[in-house]
């Protein structure tokens, strides 16, 4: 089962068509606000860890990689798409896109994983 995992950032347009869609803004602390890290972005260490350690993010990778096998068990199973966004798409989006890629990986699946906007420029706001 194929499962196709897209990164995005609200504040480039409108979230991808997907089956299930995460939305990280209100709930998880952005790294955006930290100057030191605000010009990187999820390919970075500081990031990376920033992000995954945020009480929460680890478990709700853990849901929706629970929510996704629902999917892909169910009786018209086919290709899962999984869109999960952020105000930017450079941070917090793309490194949970690659934790729950991980997760589900180990779990069995075929994953592919699309970082939309993490090339795009910062916004400042």
């Amino acid at each position: 089962m194929n499962i196709m995992i897209v990164s995005f950032g609200y504040l480039h347009g409108e979230p991808p068509a997907a089956h299930l869609t995460v939305d990280l803004r209100q709930h998880f602390r952005d790294p955006h606000v930290s100057p030191e890290l605000r010009y990187m972005t999820a390919a970075d260490q500081l990031v990376q860890a920033a992000v995954l350690g945020t009480p929460g993010i680890t478990d709700l990778v853990t849901a929706v990689a629970a929510a996704v096998t629902a999917f892909t068990t169910g009786p018209s199973a086919g290709p899962v798409t999984v869109a999960d966004g952020c105000a930017g798409g450079r941070h917090r989006a793309p490194v949970f896109a690659e934790a729950l890629a991980d997760q589900l990986a180990a779990d069995g699946h075929a994953v592919t994983v699309q970082h939309r906007d993490i090339h795009l420029p910062v916004v400042n706001r």
